[in-house]
């Protein structure tokens, strides 16, 4: 684990602890466009998947806010690509004088959001990569509005903080999809609640693995079995068989188990309607399918 609140952008974190990663809104979010041939359904354990993905987010960090930024802004809190917005759905509650984590933070711009809010914030990632972005963006926040946000590097299954230090534990599309133990990243968010507190995670919606990830109709087309939890592996380009990305697909019943297991109470499911005025294409996220199919899930956990 890294405290990365002051990280030097051109630092290079290849010598980072593997551990898994990111989310700000990611998982297919991240696939803007996939090739195929470099792609394969195969197991992928705990320590390729996030060395994978620590990497890959290192190296897309700067892409990724470049094409993205404008829509989830610096300090905003988006749920998902169909613009659900936190400052509508309200799903954390009264956050003012309250303590949250966010895990897999990506750049931590919810995290930005819930300390204008009054809350007391630390947000986490994988990447170093991204919370570089994280940090050239607090410097902002802080000349703006006096405000910061601390930032630490360390995996969203192996959570450096004492047990019930928090009231909120929260994640927009980070780590739940990127890590290979996504129960014991439930039991971590569980342990370092206090009780009657709340976690809540988007992730994409599980029908989606069914699905091509493709905008158009192709990609309303049953393609492969929706209890087929292999992972996707995208691999480099090498030819060497190394995974450059990894997402693991659970069901809904798989997600219900894992929280209930973890001592969660389940308290709402939020599946986002695409609005009309959301003409936004995201990766396999689109109008046309949002119109038919819900792309996202938010789950709205009590401890």
């Amino acid at each position: 684990m890294a405290d990365v609140s002051e990280t030097d952008e051109n630092e290079d974190t290849s010598d980072h602890p593997d551990d898994v990663i990111n989310g700000d809104p990611a998982d297919g979010l991240a696939l803007d466009s996939t090739d195929q041939s470099s792609s394969a359904r195969r197991e992928a354990d705990p320590v390729e998947t996030a060395r994978a993905n620590r990497t890959w987010w290192d190296l897309e960090a700067d892409g990724y806010y470049a094409e993205h930024g404008s829509f989830l802004g610096d300090d905003d809190f988006v749920w998902g690509p169909e613009g659900l917005r936190e400052a509508d759905a309200g799903l954390l509650g009264d956050v003012r004088g309250t303590r949250l984590l966010e895990i897999g933070a990506g750049a931590a711009q919810c995290s930005r959001y819930a300390a204008r809010l009054g809350a007391t914030v630390v947000a986490t990632d994988i990447s170093g990569g991204m919370l570089g972005q994280g940090a050239g963006l607090n410097r902002r926040f802080t000349a703006e509005h006096g405000l910061t946000v601390p930032l630490v590097q360390c995996d969203a299954t192996s959570l450096p903080f004492a047990d019930e230090s928090f009231d909120v534990v929260f994640t927009s599309y980070g780590a739940v999809p990127f890590v290979a133990d996504s129960a014991e990243l439930m039991a971590q968010a569980a342990r370092v609640l206090r009780p009657g507190g709340r976690f809540v995670f988007s992730t994409t919606h599980p029908i989606r693995w069914a699905l091509p990830d493709d905008p158009g109709y192709p990609g309303l087309t049953v393609s492969s079995s929706y209890f087929d939890r292999t992972p996707y592996v995208e691999l480099d380009a090498t030819g060497s068989g190394t995974a450059s990305y990894v997402e693991h697909h659970r069901t809904m019943g798989d997600r219900v188990r894992e929280l209930t297991a973890a001592g969660l109470r389940l308290v709402d499911l939020v599946e986002p309607e695409w609005p009309d005025e959301n003409q936004q294409v995201w990766g396999g996220w689109s109008p046309l399918r949002g119109a038919l199919i819900p792309g996202t899930a938010v789950f709205v956990c009590q401890k």
